[in-house]
């Protein structure tokens, strides 16, 4: 099985990825060896908010870069959370 996530930081920032374990990939993200390249190093820490699961890697990556293609938090956040936006994040 693969998933498709959404992990949220702190400031209500959004990263969207696909694996087959979940659990593994947020404490990579959150990871204390920091490289201070990656977006999730530097942006942390993370929580995860939303998973899907999916029978294959490719149709967990099509659905990824569906979602992120969006280039929506209002569209994560009304869409895959089912909250109302909110103007003052």
């Amino acid at each position: 099985m693969y998933f498709v996530y959404v992990l949220e930081n702190p400031r209500g920032k959004f990263y969207i990825g696909s694996t087959s374990d979940v659990e593994r990939r947020l404490q990579q993200h959150n990871s204390v060896e920091k490289d201070g390249k990656k977006f999730t190093h530097k942006n942390g820490p993370w929580r995860l908010i939303w998973s899907e699961q999916h029978a294959t890697r490719a149709s967990a990556m099509r659905r990824e870069r569906q979602i992120k293609g969006m280039k929506s938090a209002r569209w994560i956040r009304e869409r895959l959370l089912q909250k109302s936006y909110d103007c003052s994040r």
